[in-house]
């Protein structure tokens, strides 16, 4: 959720200086593309995961507190829900066995919280949206104890201006209506990080814009909400809702949503940058003291404080980064469309998958996004996440095509050829991405899993079925066997 932020009210005044230093950290930041050295000798890839909490019966732990004094652990975080902590694995190069260390380091790092958690009556589960939530578990009381959430949480909905309605049809529908984010937190995610320079970003981010359909199509993993079958990537909608600065007048009027696919191909990570502030009012109008130019000016590398918490309040689905590690800056791309799961070795492939077909797209001659429409791309983006591994897309030169057709015959040979250019060897690769293709091949994801796993609990309460899905989920969540093997 980014840095922590302590409580405080904020004054129109505020809001007027705090407008005019993001502009000056953006004239900075324009200014360093062209004349600093950002890191790139090295480009590294990066991971996290967001996981929720279960007691024994399958229901939401609100122990988060606890749970992360218990695990010791600082790559352990809060997040916005008691029932919600995230990982955040340790970035690195993928050449060397850098996909086969995830794997190990994720599975480790799980082992260990699930040991220190269990005695709490606390357990890990990798999903996209826990199936036992209930509307209890979304109210004020359950935002975690970091002022930043509570503070997060009162200026979106001050902005909006009133409650906030989820409507979300799917199979079935739910309408409902919060006076707090917290739906936020039922969306939990896997963020897949990809260091570039800045002539490359541009290439990298629509590269992950056009494929953001093909992830969500073959790793959907959050079919339920609030008891209800919705779409196969819930937290697609919930997340766009639950977040919305916007009341019915704004949306009539055009004003763009905090959580945002985008609205064209870009050229530059400048644009994406100078849209958040053009676009978006500041939540979060905190002023640090630093002086980015006086900073520049003098050798320095500058924080970009304002631009860099305004850009965490803007929630586009493949986020852009500016980061400082060793006085040196660096721009990565934050993907964020995945849910968690649900599996290690699940989780390891999907990432595989993007960093490989990412890195190819990124390097072809004749980039993708030159042969397709920027609204071809968000409309395959809503297609899949409702509809899952049954998905239709439009690719170019093939028209619409099964999402699950169009990565077997396409896109794998693309992602091993990604894979090859980041140094990933060629058994390696294979491991991983042979799991993508057998999800494709047997007409299943994790989604789908869970959707025919609650059926299946025939004619009985939906909260016992769900929880008895749950149950199954978490044991085969623990034997790590990729979900299309799964009975």
């Amino acid at each position: 959720m980014g840095d922590d932020v302590a409580a405080q009210e904020f004054s129109p005044a505020d809001r007027t200086r705090y407008r005019e230093k993001v502009r000056r950290c953006l004239d900075v930041f324009e200014r360093m593309l062209r004349e600093s050295a950002f890191d790139t000798d090295d480009p590294w890839t990066g991971l996290e995961v967001e996981l929720n909490l279960v007691d024994g019966a399958g229901d939401p732990a609100l122990r988060n507190t606890e749970v992360l004094a218990a695990i010791e652990d600082p790559d352990f975080q809060t997040e916005l829900g008691q029932f919600n902590i995230e990982l955040n694995m340790p970035p690195g190069p993928l050449a060397g066995g850098g996909l086969e260390g995830y794997e190990k380091q994720l599975r480790a790092s799980l082992n260990h919280a699930e040991e220190r958690a269990a005695p709490l009556g606390a357990h890990l589960v990798m999903i996209g949206i826990l199936p036992t939530l209930a509307p209890e578990h979304l109210q004020a009381e359950v935002i975690s104890e970091n002022p930043r959430y509570r503070l997060l949480s009162e200026q979106i909905l001050r902005a909006r201006g009133e409650d906030i309605n989820i409507d979300i049809r799917g199979v079935e529908r739910l309408n409902t209506t919060v006076d707090t984010i917290m739906p936020e937190a039922a969306c939990t995610s896997t963020q897949f990080h990809v260091q570039v320079s800045p002539d490359q970003f541009a290439s990298y981010w629509n590269a992950s814009q056009a494929i953001a359909g093909i992830q969500l199509a073959v790793a959907a993993n959050s079919p339920y909400l609030l008891g209800k079958q919705l779409w196969s990537e819930t937290r697609i909608p919930l997340f766009e809702q639950a977040t919305d600065t916007r009341g019915e007048e704004l949306k009539a009027q055009g004003v763009r949503p905090r959580v945002w696919f985008g609205e064209r191909w870009i050229t530059s990570v400048f644009d994406l940058f100078e849209e958040n502030v053009r676009y978006f009012p500041p939540l979060l109008p905190v002023i640090d003291e630093e002086d980015p130019l006086t900073v520049l000016e003098a050798g320095g590398t500058p924080n970009l404080s304002e631009l860099r918490l305004h850009n965490g309040t803007i929630y586009r689905w493949n986020r852009p980064v500016y980061d400082i590690t060793g006085g040196l800056p660096h721009l990565r791309v934050e993907n964020r469309i995945l849910a968690a799961g649900p599996t290690v070795v699940d989780t390891v492939a999907n990432a595989a998958f993007y960093f490989g077909l990412v890195r190819a797209l990124a390097d072809n001659d004749r980039p993708l996004w030159s042969q397709m429409s920027f609204s071809a791309a968000e409309e395959n983006f809503h297609s899949a996440a409702r509809h899952g591994i049954d998905a239709e897309v439009y690719w170019p030169q093939l028209g619409r095509v099964r999402a699950t057709e169009l990565v077997v015959r396409r896109l794998l040979p693309l992602a091993h050829e990604g894979l090859a250019a980041w140094g990933v060897a060629e058994d390696e690769a294979h491991r991983y991405l042979d799991i993508i293709e057998q999800r494709c091949l047997a007409g299943t994801n994790a989604s789908d899993w869970f959707t025919r796993r609650v059926q299946a609990e025939g004619d009985v309460d939906r909260y016992d079925a769900l929880r008895a899905a749950l149950a199954d989920y978490r044991q085969r969540m623990h034997d790590n066997a990729p979900v299309h093997t799964w009975t």
